[in-house]
């Protein structure tokens, strides 16, 4: 009896396997008939929208495959040419614009007083810095159109463009130091400047406040 029970239940299992197979096998051919019936619609639907379409005749052409040319830094080069474009010029003569005062201080005509005085006193904090010592006039010149061209990107308000004090150079005249100054008058993001303080460095920086 044993045996005999252990058969039946062994075919009861074996029916209720193979009608979970039979089961799943439609729900799959059901699944594959409603997928057959949507592309069809789909297709008749794009047909009846676009109209009548001719087949394209076969040319017998092999394919090419050609290998694609690299990306282009088309913006770095832009803005490279609008850096090599900017009016940064040697000969411009910034002693008539500059305050006459030791620091040397420059704002533009529509910049208070008060603004430079505020720039001395350290009420914007520096946010980033230049340090163009050791350089030759052209890199300085370079190095200071892009750290301002970056600076502005940012967002940023208050920068620090460190010239040095001259020391090393010929007869240790400050020949970079007066040339920063030029240079950032003609910046028409720069609206203020003035030498840095002692802690900030003193007479070998200067600390510029940039159009917001």
């Amino acid at each position: 009896m044993t045996k005999v029970a252990r058969s039946l239940q062994d075919l009861g299992d074996l029916r209720a396997a193979l009608l979970k197979a039979n089961q799943r096998a439609a729900a799959e051919a059901e699944r594959l008939r409603l997928q057959h019936v949507r592309e069809k619609r789909e297709r008749e639907l794009f047909a009846l929208t676009v109209g009548p379409v001719t087949q394209l005749r076969d040319r017998q052409m092999a394919e090419v495959h050609r290998p694609r040319p690299g990306p282009e830094p088309r913006q770095r080069q832009l803005d490279e040419r609008a850096v090599l474009g900017e009016a940064i010029s040697d000969d411009f003569d910034v002693e008539t614009l500059l305050e006459t005062d030791e620091a040397l201080s420059f704002r533009r005509r529509n910049i208070g007083p008060d603004v430079v005085k505020r720039l001395r006193r350290g009420d914007w904090a520096i946010q980033a810095q230049v340090d163009l010592h050791g350089l030759r006039r052209d890199e300085a010149r370079e190095a200071l159109a892009a750290f301002l061209r970056d600076a502005v990107r940012q967002g940023l308000r208050c920068v620090r463009v460190v010239h040095g004090k001259g020391h090393g150079s010929p007869g240790r005249q400050p020949v970079l130091k007066a040339k920063v100054r030029a240079w950032l008058v003609q910046k028409q993001e720069v609206i203020a400047f003035t030498q840095a303080r002692g802690d900030e460095g003193g007479h070998g920086a200067v600390v510029v406040l940039l159009r917001p």
